[in-house]
């Protein structure tokens, strides 16, 4: 029997993802993605991303649901079950039984007949179970952490640092599909993508971001050619308000997005971006081609870098734990532990430590990440100044104001964003606060 390719590829990911590093976001963007449907597409995503934002709940469904509810199961049954779980228990369009029949294809596939005949018998059980429904408001971390299907150490740390109500909205943002946005590079890019049937919205506070509602973009002609970019809007507004500068410095640069925006709003500037990957700068090469000899990419580690005061402009968008991706990336959720935590801090403050040495007098550096952790935050700055008493930390009120000034934030939004999203001069963005990613940045200068 034939299974489905959607099916048969949001498999393959999903297993890929359970047995090593890989990332769903970038294996759903790989050139096999490619060879479907834009409908075939669409369900890969929908079967990928769904399984695993709920998998902590399918799994605490499943086991009781096995005649050994204690039986260690391999990676290909355990992905399976998973996988046909969600199909039955959360999408109301497929039928129960195209989803067991593939899901017993797929357990077929693994030569072990047995483990076929069970992911039989356990589907035909979760399929008489009652459909998940829209939860009410919670109480408790632990009441969010079952209802959300998020890790009960992060909600507890969320409702502790922020509260349990925005706890909650953030767990209920993980748990929608993400938004996708878009940066225009160019003002006839947006009638384009129209006449193409792409769907689009303004942005929720800078005037280049849309957000795309529905249409096919990766297949798009000013998307194939370069002319706007997939990229978080909260990502974006992170290169805004790191400023302008003559000689720029990004530390960690790879995938490229803050590093175009940068050349974008510092056409004179000459900017050196590093990143520890080679492969990675090897794909900026690509993006970034039309900058010419502008950007020099170099690979470096900037933890060991040995710099001298001869910036007067440094993003250090450092690598974090991603806890504010989760939306766009949910087996961040079974990957970070609370020692990752102090593990990335430590890393972080030698980052931050080493990029403050490149900075002139009066410079600006802009740190940042898309962590929600304040150890990784707000505790990454206060150590970093206390060991450099000639560097301090500048509010970033100024800079939402000159950007708004420019036209950069919309005129509807910013009053509103720099109360919601700038607290004790840092920038905060909130999943479920804001309709975008959790990012953190703060300003440091060199007195």
């Amino acid at each position: 029997m034939k299974i489905a390719p959607a099916r048969n590829i949001a498999f393959q990911i999903l297993r890929t993802v359970a047995s090593t590093d890989a990332h769903s976001d970038e294996l759903l963007r790989a050139r096999r993605m490619d060879t479907l449907s834009a409908q075939d597409r669409a369900l890969v995503t929908t079967l990928v991303l769904g399984t695993l934002r709920w998998q902590m709940k399918l799994d605490t469904l499943i086991r009781p649901l096995l005649s050994r509810p204690d039986t260690r199961l391999s990676t290909v049954v355990e992905t399976t079950l998973r996988l046909g779980a969600f199909q039955l228990l959360y999408l109301d369009r497929i039928p129960a039984y195209a989803a067991i029949s593939d899901s017993v294809e797929l357990a077929k596939q693994s030569g072990d007949a047995p483990a076929a005949r069970m992911v039989n018998a356990v589907l035909r059980k979760v399929a008489r179970l009652p459909r998940a429904a829209e939860s009410s408001q919670q109480q408790t971390a632990q009441q969010i952490a079952d209802v959300f299907a998020h890790p009960l150490w992060m909600v507890d740390r969320w409702s502790r640092f922020y509260g349990v109500n925005i706890a909650e909205a953030i767990c209920r943002f993980h748990q929608q599909p993400a938004t996708t946005s878009i940066r225009l590079l160019d003002p006839n890019v947006e009638r384009e993508l129209i006449a193409e049937g792409i769907q689009l919205q303004p942005g929720e506070f800078l005037t280049a971001a849309r957000r795309v509602i529905s249409g096919d973009i990766v297949r798009s002609k000013p998307f194939l050619e370069g002319r706007m970019r997939i990229q978080d809007e909260a990502s974006q507004l992170v290169a805004e308000l790191a400023g302008i500068g003559n000689r720029i410095l990004d530390t960690c640069a790879a995938p490229g997005g803050k590093t175009a925006i940068l050349a974008e709003r510092n056409p004179e500037g000459s900017i050196t971006a590093w990143d520890i990957s080679k492969r990675r700068l090897e794909a900026m090469r690509q993006t970034l081609s039309s900058s010419g000899d502008r950007i020099k990419l170099e690979v470096r580690d900037a933890t060991e870098a040995n710099l001298r005061p001869e910036y007067d402009l440094i993003l250090c968008d450092v690598p974090c734990t991603g806890t504010g991706t989760i939306g766009r990336n949910p087996e961040i959720r079974f990957r970070v532990t609370e020692q990752e935590i102090a593990r990335q801090h430590a890393r972080q403050v030698r980052i931050l430590s080493s990029a403050l040495a490149g900075l002139v007098p009066d410079g600006r550096l802009l740190y940042s990440t898309c962590s929600l952790e304040p150890e990784e935050n707000e505790a990454v700055v206060a150590e970093c100044l206390g060991a450099n008493p000639e560097f301090t930390s500048r509010s970033l009120i100024g800079e939402v104001e000159r950007l708004a000034a420019t036209g950069v934030l919309t005129h509807a939004s910013s009053t509103n964003f720099a109360a919601s999203a700038i607290e004790g001069g840092f920038l905060r963005t909130i999943p479920g606060i804001h309709n975008c990613d959790g990012f953190f940045a703060a300003v440091l200068t060199r007195n």
